[in-house]
């Protein structure tokens, strides 16, 4: 099924982390562990700013359709749960 292969014929659904989701998943715990507001504001704008760029990078440069697709939906709830 060509919406879980790669350019290659490689089926891709789970890479290894990059830059962008590593920094994610740093911002989003610290703003569990230090709990000053000053922190997790600036913690919650980071960790939003790195969601969006990692769900960016999948829409304009995914593996396969399933990444792309991964990365709009994602794209939507960070964009939504950040304006309500």
């Amino acid at each position: 099924m060509k919406f879980f292969k790669d350019r290659k014929g490689r089926i891709a659904i789970v890479q290894t982390p990059n830059v962008p989701l590593i920094g994610w998943f740093l911002f989003v715990v610290s703003t569990h562990v230090l709990h000053t507001a000053t922190w997790q504001e600036f913690a919650g704008f980071m960790s939003f700013g790195f969601i969006f760029t990692w769900s960016w990078l999948e829409i304009t440069q995914g593996a396969n359709y399933f990444r792309r697709a991964l990365g709009l939906v994602v794209l939507f709830v960070s964009i939504y749960s950040r304006v309500r």
